[in-house]
């Protein structure tokens, strides 16, 4: 990068553990910011023994994950010598997080009530499964529930098939996105006034939020929108999956004018002027009988001959598989695919920031081994070499 990242100059310290979180908190990491994750000393994150694949014993490419651009710092944040140590750090951060169960921030000792005095300024995020303020505060949970109690499941899939969740645990995801804009705002309130704030999301209200404008159609008209066939659109046609020679092509005719761009260039202008399908409403009204004529259309030629058509023209994509989305050439084009050194593997490829600073890619480093800037982060803090080797023979780090 030409420039300072945004965020270099920033401390945040971060109890966190798994994925909501740490995802969040490497966006921060990633545009600049001091991120040191607290870990339980000896295990750390749970993140580092989630498997298949290791890079060494505890050190899991899950956790590489979510984990880019990181310090680690281990500490017990039950015992005396830890609440102090976290004071100490606190006091010269400027945010801290976790994403613990509702009724253990209170406990620990990570809310702002209990670190305004350390720091008047600091900004305490929580993430959790259901908030920190009702009846389910110490109900565990995960991404998978949520989906299912937040109606995703229902929206998901074919319509015959059973309840099915997405492939991705996309809950965790965007709540720890949310939580990083909650944590950017009142960060930069915070500096403006001198006073911090307590934030707090939850993975139930993300999720239930995620709902979006069918929620707004249910409230509003008791509309209950369900699953359609060829992951198709709840209310424009044909914008869903079609079969082709060799697999399947998503087509998006969204617009009018796309549905005049489709049907010229797939050399069936007639369909324009068929009664059945003249408008929108009568396109929605007659899908079934839309979908058999453009399946025996697409059947016709493979997937890459209806993308040299259809590209650029109107919005269309090819459904690929994991492995064919990762080695498309235009991910190498645009940068999204990076590498990283690590200790264990010297070319490390990741996936790098979607966002863009300056037209340029978020610079990245490898998730750090388990306490590898313990002595470090409390070096930097004042204390001696005495002080670290009395921490590390009580197990306090």
């Amino acid at each position: 990068m030409t420039r300072k990242l945004p965020l270099e100059g920033f401390r945040i310290l971060s109890a966190e553990q798994y994925g909501a979180g740490p995802y969040g908190t490497m966006f921060l990491a990633q545009m600049g910011a001091e991120v040191i994750k607290i870990e339980p000393p000896k295990a750390g994150d749970t993140a580092r023994a989630v498997g298949p694949h290791y890079l060494r014993k505890g050190e899991s490419l899950y956790f590489q994950s979510f984990n880019l651009n990181k310090r680690s710092l281990t500490l017990d944040l039950n015992s005396v010598d830890g609440k102090a140590i976290l004071h100490r750090l606190a006091a010269t951060s400027h945010a801290v997080v976790n994403n613990l169960r509702g009724d253990l921030p209170e406990k620990i000792g990570l809310t702002y009530a209990q670190l305004k005095d350390v720091n008047p300024a600091l900004v305490c995020a929580h993430l959790s499964a259901y908030g920190r303020d009702n009846d389910r505060a110490r109900w565990p949970g995960y991404d998978y529930l949520m989906q299912a109690e937040a109606g995703w499941l229902s929206l998901t899939g074919e319509p015959d098939a059973p309840p099915t969740r997405a492939g991705l645990s996309l809950v965790d995801f965007m709540t720890g996105t949310i939580m990083t804009i909650g944590l950017l705002g009142a960060l930069v309130d915070a500096q403006r006034s001198g006073v911090g704030r307590d934030v707090d999301v939850d993975l139930l209200s993300a999720a239930i939020h995620q709902t979006s404008y069918p929620a707004v159609w249910y409230l509003n008209e008791g509309d209950v929108t369900g699953r359609t066939e060829r992951s198709a659109h709840p209310s424009v046609t044909p914008s869903q999956m079609f079969r082709a020679a060799d697999g399947w092509v998503f087509v998006m005719a969204q617009l009018p004018k796309f549905w005049d761009v489709l049907v010229e260039r797939i050399g069936h202008p007639g369909l324009a002027t068929d009664e059945r399908f003249a408008t929108p409403a009568d396109r929605l009204a007659n899908r079934d009988a839309l979908t058999v004529i453009l399946d025996g259309v697409f059947r016709e030629q493979p997937v890459a001959y209806w993308m040299e058509r259809l590209a650029g023209h109107m919005p269309v994509s090819p459904v690929y598989g994991l492995d064919q989305a990762l080695d498309n050439p235009y991910l190498q084009s645009t940068g999204m695919i990076d590498t990283v050194s690590h200790p264990d593997r010297e070319q490390l490829r990741v996936l790098a920031n979607p966002i863009r600073m300056d037209g340029e890619r978020l610079p990245n480093r490898s998730a750090p081994l388990l306490g590898a800037d313990t002595e470090a982060v409390l070096a930097e803090a004042g204390f001696s070499a005495t002080d670290i080797e009395s921490f590390k023979s009580k197990g306090v780090v």
